[in-house]
Protein backbone atom coordinates (compact mmCIF):
# COMPACT_ATOMS: atom_id res chain seq x y z
CA UNK A 1 0.00 0.00 0.00
CA UNK A 2 1.08 3.66 -1.35
CA UNK A 3 2.24 5.94 1.62
CA UNK A 4 -0.82 8.70 2.02
CA UNK A 5 0.46 11.81 -0.08
CA UNK A 6 1.08 14.85 3.00
CA UNK A 7 -1.16 17.36 2.40
CA UNK A 8 0.91 20.52 1.15
CA UNK A 9 1.42 23.21 3.06
CA UNK A 10 -1.08 26.38 2.48
CA UNK A 11 -1.34 30.09 2.57
CA UNK A 12 -4.39 31.22 4.10
CA UNK A 13 -5.35 31.94 0.94
CA UNK A 14 -4.91 28.04 -0.46
CA UNK A 15 -1.65 28.77 -2.43
CA UNK A 16 0.86 26.04 -1.94
CA UNK A 17 4.09 27.27 0.03
CA UNK A 18 7.35 25.46 -0.99
CA UNK A 19 9.07 25.23 2.87
CA UNK A 20 12.59 25.24 1.50
CA UNK A 21 11.91 28.93 0.10
CA UNK A 22 11.37 29.91 3.63
CA UNK A 23 14.13 27.93 5.74
CA UNK A 24 11.81 24.91 6.33
CA UNK A 25 9.94 25.77 9.73
CA UNK A 26 11.89 28.21 11.03
CA UNK A 27 11.30 31.08 8.48
CA UNK A 28 12.98 34.17 9.64
CA UNK A 29 12.56 33.25 13.02
CA UNK A 30 15.58 31.40 15.68
CA UNK A 31 15.82 28.23 16.40
CA UNK A 32 15.30 26.81 19.67
CA UNK A 33 18.31 25.04 20.07
CA UNK A 34 20.30 28.23 20.20
CA UNK A 35 18.68 28.60 23.45
CA UNK A 36 19.93 26.31 26.70
CA UNK A 37 17.30 26.24 29.28
CA UNK A 38 18.67 27.00 33.04
CA UNK A 39 15.53 26.92 35.12
CA UNK A 40 11.77 27.60 35.77
CA UNK A 41 10.59 31.37 36.11
CA UNK A 42 7.18 30.83 36.34
CA UNK A 43 4.13 29.76 34.37
CA UNK A 44 1.15 31.26 33.02
CA UNK A 45 -2.20 30.80 31.50
CA UNK A 46 -0.13 29.95 28.00
CA UNK A 47 2.90 28.10 28.98
CA UNK A 48 6.06 28.12 30.99
CA UNK A 49 8.77 30.73 31.23
CA UNK A 50 12.12 29.46 31.39
CA UNK A 51 15.62 30.96 32.11
CA UNK A 52 17.90 30.63 29.37
CA UNK A 53 21.17 31.40 27.99
CA UNK A 54 22.05 32.50 24.43
CA UNK A 55 24.37 29.82 23.03
CA UNK A 56 25.60 32.19 20.53
CA UNK A 57 26.55 35.40 22.77
CA UNK A 58 25.76 33.83 26.13
CA UNK A 59 23.17 36.53 27.09
CA UNK A 60 21.05 35.61 29.66
CA UNK A 61 17.07 35.83 28.14
CA UNK A 62 13.57 34.66 29.07
CA UNK A 63 12.05 31.94 26.92
CA UNK A 64 8.05 32.03 27.29
CA UNK A 65 6.92 29.41 25.97
CA UNK A 66 3.57 29.30 23.70
CA UNK A 67 1.51 26.55 24.10
CA UNK A 68 -0.15 25.44 21.04
CA UNK A 69 -2.65 22.08 20.23
CA UNK A 70 -3.39 22.12 24.19
CA UNK A 71 -5.49 19.06 25.08
CA UNK A 72 -5.83 17.16 21.98
CA UNK A 73 -7.44 20.21 20.34
CA UNK A 74 -5.89 21.62 16.77
CA UNK A 75 -6.72 25.04 17.61
CA UNK A 76 -3.28 26.66 17.01
CA UNK A 77 -1.46 29.79 18.89
CA UNK A 78 -4.04 31.10 20.96
CA UNK A 79 -4.87 35.11 19.90
CA UNK A 80 -3.42 36.23 23.00
CA UNK A 81 -0.13 35.37 21.76
CA UNK A 82 -0.15 36.29 18.67
CA UNK A 83 -1.46 39.50 20.13
CA UNK A 84 1.33 39.65 22.56
CA UNK A 85 3.96 39.18 20.19
CA UNK A 86 2.55 41.80 17.44
CA UNK A 87 2.04 44.76 20.21
CA UNK A 88 5.53 43.97 21.71
CA UNK A 89 7.55 43.59 18.73
CA UNK A 90 5.97 47.27 17.35
CA UNK A 91 6.93 49.17 20.83
CA UNK A 92 10.59 50.09 22.18
CA UNK A 93 10.74 51.60 25.82
CA UNK A 94 12.61 51.09 28.31
CA UNK A 95 9.79 50.16 30.47
CA UNK A 96 8.38 47.71 28.52
CA UNK A 97 9.55 44.17 28.09
CA UNK A 98 11.18 43.58 24.77
CA UNK A 99 10.47 40.72 22.45
CA UNK A 100 13.77 40.13 21.17
CA UNK A 101 13.05 37.26 19.03
CA UNK A 102 10.45 33.98 18.18
CA UNK A 103 12.13 30.69 18.75
CA UNK A 104 10.63 27.81 17.24
CA UNK A 105 11.77 23.89 17.04
CA UNK A 106 14.13 22.72 13.52
CA UNK A 107 11.39 20.32 12.32
CA UNK A 108 8.12 20.87 13.73
CA UNK A 109 5.49 23.47 14.88
CA UNK A 110 4.45 22.55 18.27
CA UNK A 111 6.92 24.55 19.83
CA UNK A 112 7.05 28.27 19.82
CA UNK A 113 9.06 30.63 22.15
CA UNK A 114 9.42 34.26 22.49
CA UNK A 115 12.46 35.46 23.61
CA UNK A 116 12.13 37.83 25.71
CA UNK A 117 14.43 40.27 27.96
CA UNK A 118 15.08 38.41 31.37
CA UNK A 119 14.01 40.82 34.38
CA UNK A 120 15.62 39.05 37.84
CA UNK A 121 12.42 40.08 39.95
CA UNK A 122 8.18 40.61 39.82
CA UNK A 123 7.28 43.09 42.15
CA UNK A 124 4.72 40.36 43.48
CA UNK A 125 7.52 37.94 44.82
CA UNK A 126 9.31 41.00 46.28
CA UNK A 127 6.41 42.18 48.01
CA UNK A 128 5.48 38.64 49.39
CA UNK A 129 8.64 36.70 49.78
CA UNK A 130 11.34 38.62 50.93
CA UNK A 131 11.64 41.74 53.56
CA UNK A 132 11.98 44.76 51.35
CA UNK A 133 10.40 48.18 52.67
CA UNK A 134 10.14 50.85 50.18
CA UNK A 135 11.40 54.58 50.83
CA UNK A 136 9.25 57.50 49.75
CA UNK A 137 11.64 57.88 47.00
CA UNK A 138 12.06 54.40 45.74
CA UNK A 139 8.39 53.89 45.52
CA UNK A 140 8.20 57.47 43.86
CA UNK A 141 10.43 56.02 41.31
CA UNK A 142 9.22 53.27 40.73
CA UNK A 143 5.81 55.19 39.80
CA UNK A 144 7.26 57.22 37.54
CA UNK A 145 8.71 54.18 35.81
CA UNK A 146 5.37 52.22 35.76
CA UNK A 147 3.29 55.43 34.69
CA UNK A 148 6.33 56.06 32.00
CA UNK A 149 5.69 53.02 30.29
CA UNK A 150 1.92 53.44 30.34
CA UNK A 151 2.13 57.00 29.01
CA UNK A 152 4.10 55.49 26.04
CA UNK A 153 1.63 52.48 25.26
CA UNK A 154 -1.26 54.79 25.86
CA UNK A 155 -0.17 57.22 23.34
CA UNK A 156 0.13 54.87 20.85
CA UNK A 157 -3.58 53.66 21.27
CA UNK A 158 -2.92 50.32 23.18
CA UNK A 159 -4.51 49.90 26.86
CA UNK A 160 -2.80 47.33 28.45
CA UNK A 161 -5.98 45.63 30.58
CA UNK A 162 -3.99 43.52 33.35
CA UNK A 163 -1.69 45.83 35.05
CA UNK A 164 -0.46 44.05 38.49
CA UNK A 165 2.05 43.54 40.75
CA UNK A 166 3.60 40.53 38.89
CA UNK A 167 3.23 41.88 35.69
CA UNK A 168 5.85 44.36 36.59
CA UNK A 169 9.33 43.50 36.48
CA UNK A 170 12.41 44.95 38.02
CA UNK A 171 16.13 44.27 36.33
CA UNK A 172 19.10 44.40 38.17
CA UNK A 173 19.90 48.04 37.24
CA UNK A 174 16.48 49.22 39.04
CA UNK A 175 14.48 49.26 35.70
CA UNK A 176 11.07 48.64 36.30
CA UNK A 177 9.52 46.39 33.16
CA UNK A 178 5.86 46.24 32.58
CA UNK A 179 4.81 42.11 30.80
CA UNK A 180 2.49 40.36 29.89
CA UNK A 181 0.46 41.89 27.24
CA UNK A 182 -1.41 38.98 26.39
CA UNK A 183 -5.12 40.95 27.39
CA UNK A 184 -3.51 44.33 25.60
CA UNK A 185 -5.70 45.78 23.33
CA UNK A 186 -6.07 48.34 20.86
CA UNK A 187 -8.20 51.43 21.46
CA UNK A 188 -11.35 50.58 19.52
CA UNK A 189 -14.93 52.93 19.65
CA UNK A 190 -16.99 49.69 20.51
CA UNK A 191 -17.99 47.35 22.80
CA UNK A 192 -15.18 45.42 24.91
CA UNK A 193 -15.25 42.46 27.07
CA UNK A 194 -15.60 44.01 30.82
CA UNK A 195 -14.14 40.44 32.69
CA UNK A 196 -10.21 41.88 32.03
CA UNK A 197 -7.78 43.03 34.63
CA UNK A 198 -7.12 40.90 37.90
CA UNK A 199 -9.72 41.83 40.41
CA UNK A 200 -7.32 43.30 42.84
CA UNK A 201 -7.15 46.17 40.40
CA UNK A 202 -9.91 45.76 38.43
CA UNK A 203 -11.29 49.35 38.32
CA UNK A 204 -14.90 50.07 39.12
CA UNK A 205 -16.42 50.86 35.56
CA UNK A 206 -15.43 46.99 34.50
CA UNK A 207 -16.77 45.78 38.35
CA UNK A 208 -20.57 47.57 37.11
CA UNK A 209 -20.40 45.93 34.05
CA UNK A 210 -18.95 48.94 31.62
CA UNK A 211 -18.08 47.25 28.04
CA UNK A 212 -17.11 51.25 26.37
CA UNK A 213 -14.11 51.78 28.52
CA UNK A 214 -10.49 53.52 27.71
CA UNK A 215 -7.15 53.65 29.44
CA UNK A 216 -8.20 54.97 32.79
CA UNK A 217 -8.54 51.33 33.73
CA UNK A 218 -4.94 50.65 33.67
CA UNK A 219 -4.52 54.28 35.63
CA UNK A 220 -7.04 52.81 38.55
CA UNK A 221 -4.59 49.79 38.41
CA UNK A 222 -1.67 52.02 38.72
CA UNK A 223 -3.26 53.14 42.11
CA UNK A 224 -4.06 50.15 43.91
CA UNK A 225 -0.42 49.63 42.77
CA UNK A 226 1.08 52.00 44.10
CA UNK A 227 -1.06 51.81 47.80
CA UNK A 228 0.53 48.47 47.65
CA UNK A 229 3.79 49.75 47.58
CA UNK A 230 3.39 51.86 50.39
CA UNK A 231 1.71 49.55 52.56
CA UNK A 232 3.51 46.31 51.78
CA UNK A 233 0.15 44.32 50.96
CA UNK A 234 -2.49 44.71 48.33
CA UNK A 235 -4.73 47.91 48.63
CA UNK A 236 -7.93 45.91 47.63
CA UNK A 237 -7.91 42.52 47.75
CA UNK A 238 -11.43 41.27 47.24
CA UNK A 239 -11.95 37.51 46.56
CA UNK A 240 -14.90 38.24 43.61
CA UNK A 241 -16.49 41.05 42.34
CA UNK A 242 -19.04 41.95 45.13
CA UNK A 243 -16.76 41.76 47.68
CA UNK A 244 -14.14 43.72 45.35
CA UNK A 245 -17.13 46.51 44.84
CA UNK A 246 -17.30 46.53 48.85
CA UNK A 247 -13.73 46.98 49.33
CA UNK A 248 -13.73 49.83 46.86
CA UNK A 249 -16.89 51.48 49.14
CA UNK A 250 -15.41 50.80 51.93
CA UNK A 251 -12.46 52.76 51.08
CA UNK A 252 -13.42 55.09 48.99
CA UNK A 253 -17.02 55.74 49.63
CA UNK A 254 -20.26 55.21 48.13
CA UNK A 255 -20.19 56.23 43.86
CA UNK A 256 -23.27 57.85 42.72
CA UNK A 257 -24.69 60.12 39.61
CA UNK A 258 -23.14 63.37 41.13
CA UNK A 259 -19.93 62.27 41.43
CA UNK A 260 -19.58 59.60 38.17
CA UNK A 261 -22.13 61.37 35.80
CA UNK A 262 -23.87 58.10 34.07
CA UNK A 263 -23.15 55.81 36.98
CA UNK A 264 -26.48 54.54 37.40
CA UNK A 265 -27.05 53.74 33.90
CA UNK A 266 -24.05 50.91 34.13
CA UNK A 267 -25.44 47.26 33.56
CA UNK A 268 -24.68 46.10 37.30
CA UNK A 269 -25.52 49.60 39.10
CA UNK A 270 -28.74 48.47 40.58
CA UNK A 271 -27.84 45.19 41.45
CA UNK A 272 -25.84 46.36 44.88
CA UNK A 273 -27.37 48.38 47.62
CA UNK A 274 -24.47 50.53 48.06
CA UNK A 275 -24.41 52.48 51.79
CA UNK A 276 -24.61 56.20 50.60
CA UNK A 277 -23.38 58.08 53.35
CA UNK A 278 -19.97 55.95 54.09
CA UNK A 279 -16.95 58.24 53.76
CA UNK A 280 -13.81 58.37 52.01
CA UNK A 281 -11.23 56.57 54.52
CA UNK A 282 -7.89 56.71 52.42
CA UNK A 283 -6.53 59.22 54.53
CA UNK A 284 -6.56 56.71 57.38
CA UNK A 285 -5.23 53.42 55.38
CA UNK A 286 -2.47 55.50 54.33
CA UNK A 287 -1.33 57.46 57.57
CA UNK A 288 1.74 58.79 57.76
CA UNK A 289 1.47 59.56 54.58
CA UNK A 290 2.34 63.11 52.83
CA UNK A 291 -1.27 65.00 52.05
CA UNK A 292 0.22 64.93 48.40
CA UNK A 293 0.76 61.34 48.51
CA UNK A 294 -2.93 60.52 49.56
CA UNK A 295 -3.98 63.30 47.08
CA UNK A 296 -1.91 61.43 44.48
CA UNK A 297 -3.56 58.08 44.85
CA UNK A 298 -7.20 59.52 45.27
CA UNK A 299 -6.86 61.08 41.89
CA UNK A 300 -5.60 57.75 40.27
CA UNK A 301 -8.41 56.00 41.77
CA UNK A 302 -11.57 58.46 40.90
CA UNK A 303 -14.48 56.42 40.27
CA UNK A 304 -15.24 58.54 37.02
CA UNK A 305 -12.97 57.33 34.68
CA UNK A 306 -13.40 60.36 32.82
CA UNK A 307 -11.74 62.23 35.70
CA UNK A 308 -9.31 60.23 36.83
CA UNK A 309 -5.55 61.46 35.55
CA UNK A 310 -4.24 60.19 32.78
CA UNK A 311 -0.94 58.66 33.03
CA UNK A 312 0.92 61.89 31.32
CA UNK A 313 -1.47 64.09 33.93
CA UNK A 314 -0.10 61.79 36.64
CA UNK A 315 3.60 62.29 35.73
CA UNK A 316 3.29 66.36 36.22
CA UNK A 317 1.56 66.10 39.75
CA UNK A 318 2.51 67.61 42.98
CA UNK A 319 3.54 64.07 44.16
CA UNK A 320 6.72 64.17 42.23
CA UNK A 321 7.93 67.47 43.21
CA UNK A 322 7.32 67.18 46.51
CA UNK A 323 10.60 66.13 48.61
CA UNK A 324 12.31 63.46 48.77
CA UNK A 325 12.13 62.93 44.64
CA UNK A 326 12.06 59.98 43.30
CA UNK A 327 15.39 58.13 43.22
CA UNK A 328 17.38 57.13 39.99
CA UNK A 329 16.26 53.89 38.97
CA UNK A 330 20.36 52.93 39.33
CA UNK A 331 20.29 53.79 42.71
CA UNK A 332 17.35 51.30 43.31
CA UNK A 333 18.88 48.50 46.22
CA UNK A 334 19.55 45.35 44.58
CA UNK A 335 17.80 42.11 45.56
CA UNK A 336 18.38 38.66 45.81
CA UNK A 337 16.36 36.29 43.92
CA UNK A 338 13.38 34.58 45.33
CA UNK A 339 12.78 32.54 42.59
CA UNK A 340 13.89 29.65 43.92
CA UNK A 341 11.20 28.97 46.02
CA UNK A 342 9.01 26.29 44.72
CA UNK A 343 5.20 26.61 44.48
CA UNK A 344 5.17 23.54 46.13
CA UNK A 345 7.28 25.04 49.00
CA UNK A 346 4.86 27.79 49.16
CA UNK A 347 1.84 25.45 49.19
CA UNK A 348 3.58 23.53 52.47
CA UNK A 349 4.84 26.41 54.02
CA UNK A 350 1.08 28.01 54.15
CA UNK A 351 -0.34 24.40 55.43
CA UNK A 352 2.50 25.01 57.88
CA UNK A 353 0.75 28.27 58.97
CA UNK A 354 -2.47 26.96 59.62
CA UNK A 355 -1.26 23.75 61.54
CA UNK A 356 1.43 25.24 63.60
CA UNK A 357 1.83 29.13 62.98
CA UNK A 358 -0.78 30.03 65.73
CA UNK A 359 1.45 27.93 68.60
CA UNK A 360 4.89 28.92 67.28
CA UNK A 361 3.90 32.34 67.04
CA UNK A 362 2.51 31.98 71.22
CA UNK A 363 5.95 30.57 71.93
CA UNK A 364 7.82 33.20 70.37
CA UNK A 365 5.98 35.79 72.41
CA UNK A 366 6.06 33.74 75.60
CA UNK A 367 9.88 33.91 75.33
CA UNK A 368 10.43 37.71 74.60
CA UNK A 369 8.02 38.56 78.04
CA UNK A 370 10.28 36.72 79.84
CA UNK A 371 13.12 38.79 78.39
CA UNK A 372 14.96 36.10 75.87
CA UNK A 373 15.56 36.48 72.58
CA UNK A 374 14.00 34.38 69.84
CA UNK A 375 16.58 31.79 68.53
CA UNK A 376 16.03 30.21 64.66
CA UNK A 377 18.03 27.38 64.00
CA UNK A 378 20.47 27.31 61.18
CA UNK A 379 19.48 30.48 60.10
CA UNK A 380 22.27 32.64 57.15
CA UNK A 381 21.63 36.21 56.52
CA UNK A 382 21.86 38.02 53.19
CA UNK A 383 22.17 41.55 52.76
CA UNK A 384 21.67 43.66 49.77
CA UNK A 385 21.66 47.86 49.52
CA UNK A 386 20.00 48.54 52.83
CA UNK A 387 18.23 45.57 53.20
CA UNK A 388 18.43 42.12 54.67
CA UNK A 389 16.74 38.39 53.88
CA UNK A 390 17.09 35.58 56.29
CA UNK A 391 16.65 32.17 54.72
CA UNK A 392 17.51 28.94 56.38
CA UNK A 393 18.56 25.32 55.18
CA UNK A 394 15.31 23.96 55.57
CA UNK A 395 12.87 26.65 55.92
CA UNK A 396 11.42 29.71 53.85
CA UNK A 397 11.95 33.71 53.98
CA UNK A 398 10.18 34.50 57.46
CA UNK A 399 7.90 36.18 55.41
CA UNK A 400 6.20 33.42 54.32
CA UNK A 401 4.79 32.39 57.64
CA UNK A 402 2.56 35.31 57.49
CA UNK A 403 -0.98 33.51 55.56
CA UNK A 404 -1.21 35.92 52.45
CA UNK A 405 -4.29 35.33 50.18
CA UNK A 406 -2.86 34.05 46.78
CA UNK A 407 -2.72 37.04 44.19
CA UNK A 408 -5.41 35.86 40.73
Amino acid sequence: MDDPEVPPLLTITNKPINKDDYGGFLGTCTSVSKFEKLNQLGEGTYGVVHRAVDVRDKSIVALKEVRIFADGKRDGIPNTALREISLLRSLRHQNIIGVLDVAVADDHLDEIYMVMEFAQHDLADLIDYSAAKFTVSEVKCLMKQLLEGLEYIHSRGIIHRDIKMSNLLLTSSGVLKIADFGLARAFVDRPMTPSVVTIWYRSPELLFGAKSYSSSVDLWSAGCIMGELILRSPLLPGASEKEQIDRIVNLLGAPNDRIWPGFRMLPFARSFRLTTMRPNTLNKVLSGQSEATINFVNELLTYDPARRLSAREALSDEYFYERPIALDPSLLPTFPSVKHISDEAKRADAKLVQAGGQQQQQQQQQQQRQGGSVSVKNKSQIKSGSYSFEFGEDDLPEDMRQPKRSRR
